[in-house]
């Protein structure tokens, strides 16, 4: 009886934890300017809408800048997600870390990152030497990583 107890508790662990796995599909990084952003609505004083997009922002008051367009695709909801995105611009040594807090449906959506106002002042010929994006729990568990070809030296 404790070989079948045992059984079934690990059947559902498994099944529990495959439900909330979680994939980095793309990222793709690029300048975006504040017009790329402008929707109908803005001018008749509606607030942003971008469809099936989540638009997240280091200064929510500042549209243009430095954008990771993540497409992630998870097989649970988590409404205590965060993005963490490790950036290093061509002007500095070591990465600047930014956090973008939000939860995650249950499908396929895809997310822009967007590193404005002063969190990019390098201006759009300018791309980052090299990033590292990852998808974190609520509880600070790795759920999926992606980074740049330059962001770690290849293993010999």
């Amino acid at each position: 009886m404790r070989a079948l107890f045992a059984g079934l508790l690990l059947l559902i662990t498994a099944n529990l934890a495959g439900a909330a796995e979680v994939e980095l599909v793309r990222v793709w990084p690029a300048w975006h300017n504040e017009e790329d952003f402008e929707r109908i609505g803005d001018y008749f004083g509606q607030p942003a809408d971008h469809g099936r997009q989540v638009v997240l922002r280091t200064h929510a008051d500042s549209r243009a800048g430095y954008y990771f367009l993540v497409r992630v695709k998870s097989a649970a909801e988590m409404a205590a997600a965060k993005f963490e995105l490790q950036v290093i611009r061509p002007d500095a040594l070591r990465p600047e870390t930014f956090t973008f807090a939000s939860p995650l449906r249950a499908r396929e959506t895809v997310y822009q990152l967007g590193l404005t106002g002063t969190d990019w002042p390098a201006g759009k010929k300018v791309h980052p030497v090299a990033w590292k994006l990852t998808v974190l729990a609520g509880d600070g568990r790795v759920l999926a990583e992606q980074k740049s070809f330059l962001w770690e030296k290849p293993a010999k």
